[in-house]
């Protein structure tokens, strides 16, 4: 476990390079909360990483820009998304998701635009 009063960038550069000189030899995937710098201090690591943000912080950052309103209609529509069974239902999914909160929120949805 590690503990930090602040935990940027630089703080989990140490922590990598920490497990790395303690026998860990790569990361297959990093799941990852959005830091900033944080996709750096891996791959100057572990370059082969493939990183990916969390889904339940790319559905956070998603609903900053969601009217309260339609908050509870909006997460009902992008569940059926990423609770898809495979991806070409998750894209079909998405792509409903798109056409129905487009018009509404324009910048934020886009599918292949």
């Amino acid at each position: 476990m590690y503990v930090s009063e602040s935990e940027g960038a630089k703080f989990w550069l140490s922590v990598i390079t920490d497990l790395k000189n303690r026998g860990v030899e790569d990361i297959l995937i990093a799941c990852i909360d959005g830091l900033k710098g944080f996709p750096e201090a891996i791959a100057t690591v572990f370059p082969l990483t493939q990183i990916q943000t969390c889904v339940v912080h790319q559905i956070r950052n998603s609903l900053r820009y969601i009217a309260e309103k339609d908050k509870k209609e909006f997460v009902a529509d992008l569940k059926l998304v990423y609770q898809a069974v495979n991806k070409e239902q998750g894209f079909e999914n998405l792509v409903v998701l798109d056409e129905k909160w487009s018009k509404k929120y324009p910048v934020r949805l886009s599918v292949g635009k």
